[in-house]
């Protein structure tokens, strides 16, 4: 550790990661009232202990190293990395983390398991900032299990529901792909390197083979294609578990993942990334265009800006792709809590039977409003300003290739904005506008949350407006964030591209209005183009045919063989050493002890002639001696 560190750093590194876990073994045994109030309070000690650490952290990185285990020659240490980008993520999961869980304490007030939930959520968070700080591959890698098992606790946080269940196995199993290919990189990157060390900048570039093994887990953890269909499923959950997994926390995980490995990646495993990204991000898109639930709307989006940061990382833009992961944390963080308040005021998650709420939910409203501009990417707000960066840096990467193909990189990405707008105007409308289509619960029923639930919509909406990182509305670069974070090579400056954006943002929203009509025709669900949305690009389908169902056939031949065969032949051999065991018996009897026995009752016998001989009467001597002497002299003549 450099001489220039603050000895305070490591006291504060220690004070986050352990408060988290802390406060998931408390809140087990917490009551109702107390937990909520408990799990804000760490949350809150979190977030100022992250600004003092990021405050306090010099220009070069910090690597804080203890000896774990020693065993002979050889030492395992647990290293933590303190830099920028650890500071910057320790403050937004923390930031994100309060203020979900201020407005689960409103939320979920009735909910009889509370405790457990807000212990869940404190394993979650903790699990997180420990991939945060991790130096090195090993210690990440069981962060990010632990990371996994939270989601499957959280996902499945409603046991009664079968939904819910089959929601958080999906996730897992799914996850468990990915992270298997994550754990061969590591092996391999100690392989070639000798070392699990996260690499610094500078370092080597490693065989192509080993930077997409460790991309395996991002694809898994960030729902990249082909291990995207789990992320809309995992909705079944608490709404703002939805807010925090799926906004700013786990699907974010695979993104610092890439910036942490961009050193190692070569070229070619670089393409296959921005290809993978580009693949996602227009395949979410166009997924999330006909869905009915208000929540899976927002999953598919959260998709495709995941896979708009997976391409900015393949073309060589980490920093635009860090860029897009903060505002979009806060934009998707702000829908996913308004969609929670729509939720809580209609009691449905079905778009077609909501609209007309923008009087009864006006704060709601807004905020909805200014969220879903930002992620459509309108001007003003954050997410015209991180889009352009990714997109402007997709075009610089694509004239610097040889041949022309890779310009469908940039140009698909710009589509993908274009769908963001469609789906975004067509949900905004649903919701919002038209007549109120809910039979069950008449519209002066439903009303706006209370201040628990509010404050943090708001604050998230206020957020998401861009003056908070340049003030110059059209160019980021000339915000705080570019001066904290500045790129390895400095961005064009395409006149044309803002203008072109704009059109198709426009373009896309005018399609999704004109979409308004589209939900009410009976016959529209069995259209092939709105079955391709509805149902994931027909992956799940595909799963089903390739993998599932042969594995299950498989399992079943397996059981039948083992029942017929290896079941057979073990109580065959059974039997057959009962039978073996009864002939041994009756041998045993009739045979060893026969002959033992008959021996001995032989030996009786003699015993007792020779015993009735030896009397003590004269006479029987003399008559023993006469008869001897006869049978000798027989014998002899």
């Amino acid at each position: 550790m450099p001489d220039d560190v603050p000895p305070i750093l490591p006291l504060l590194t220690a004070a986050i990661l352990l408060m988290p876990f802390a406060g998931f073994l408390s809140l087990l045994e917490a009551g109702h009232r107390s937990a909520g109030r408990m799990a804000v309070l760490l949350t809150g000690l979190g977030l100022v202990a992250s600004s003092l650490l990021a405050y306090s952290l010099p220009v070069q990185p910090v690597a804080l190293q203890t000896n774990w285990v020693s065993f002979q020659n050889s030492t395992v240490n647990v290293g933590f990395r303190l830099d920028a980008l650890t500071g910057l993520m320790l403050i937004l999961v923390h930031g994100v983390a309060l203020l979900v869980q201020l407005y689960s304490i409103s939320y979920l007030h009735d909910e009889p398991k509370l405790p457990r939930y807000f212990a869940y959520l404190q394993l979650f968070v903790g699990a997180m900032l420990g991939i945060v700080l991790a130096g090195d591959l090993i210690i990440m890698y069981a962060f990010w299990e632990l990371v996994g098992l939270a989601s499957y606790l959280l996902i499945g946080f409603y046991t009664e529901r079968p939904s819910a269940v089959r929601a958080a196995k999906k996730a897992f199993l799914m996850n468990r792909i990915g992270d298997v290919g994550f754990l061969i990189g590591i092996f391999l990157v100690n392989f070639y390197t000798n070392s699990t060390e996260l690499p610094a900048e500078g370092a080597s570039v490693l065989p192509t083979v080993v930077g997409l093994c460790l991309f395996m887990g991002c694809v898994g953890k960030s729902a990249q294609f082909p291990l995207l269909t789990w992320l809309p499923d995992a909705m079944e959950g608490p709404t703002p578990v939805s807010a925090l997994l799926h906004a700013a926390t786990m699907v974010a995980a695979g993104i610092f993942l890439l910036l942490r490995i961009y050193p190692i990646l070569s070229p070619d495993a670089l393409s296959i990334i921005a290809l993978v990204g580009t693949i996602t991000a227009v395949w979410g898109g166009y997924s999330a265009v006909f869905q009915h639930d208000i929540k899976k709307v927002l999953a598919f989006s959260t998709v495709s800006q995941l896979g708009l940061m997976v391409a900015g990382v393949g073309t060589g833009n980490p920093t635009g792709a860090l860029f897009h992961l903060l505002t979009h944390a806060f934009f998707k963080a702000g829908l996913f809590l308004s969609v929670g308040a729509v939720i809580h005021g209609v009691e449905t998650q079905d778009m077609r039977l909501m609209g007309g709420l923008r009087k009864a939910l006006p704060v709601t409203f807004v905020a909805y409003t200014v969220c879903a501009a930002a992620l459509a990417g309108l001007p003003l707000l954050s997410g015209f300003l991180s889009k352009e960066v990714i997109i402007a840096g997709a075009f610089q990467w694509a004239d610097a290739q040889e041949a022309g193909l890779p310009h469908a990189i940039p140009v698909l990405l710009l589509f993908s904005s274009g769908l963001t707008a469609l789906y975004m105007v067509r949900q905004w409308q649903l919701v919002f506008f038209g007549p109120y289509r809910n039979d069950e619960l008449p519209l002066q029923q439903v009303h706006e949350p209370d201040a628990l639930m509010r404050i943090p919509v708001g604050l998230l909406a206020l957020l998401s407006v861009g003056f908070w990182f340049s003030l110059n509305p059209f160019h980021a670069q000339d915000g705080w964030f570019f001066n904290q974070f500045p790129p390895a090579t400095e961005l064009p400056e395409i006149s044309w591209l803002a203008p072109v954006s704009i059109a198709l943002v426009a373009m896309g929203g005018y399609v999704g209005y004109r979409l308004r009509n589209h939900d009410s025709n009976a016959g529209a669900m069995t259209r092939s183009y709105v079955r391709l949305s509805v149902e994931y690009g027909f992956l799940d389908t595909l799963y089903q045919v390739v993998v599932i169902k042969p594995v299950r056939q498989l399992a079943s031949l397996l059981y039948r063989a083992d029942q017929r065969v290896v079941d057979g032949a073990v109580n065959g051999l059974g039997i057959g050493s009962v039978v073996t065991a009864h002939l041994t018996n009756v041998l045993d009897r009739w045979g060893v002890d026969g002959i033992v026995n008959g021996a001995a009752w032989v030996a009786g016998r003699l015993g007792r002639l020779t015993r009735s001989v030896q009397n003590g009467r004269i006479q029987s001597y003399i008559t023993a001696a006469v008869v001897g002497l006869l049978l000798m002299l027989w014998w002899l003549l």
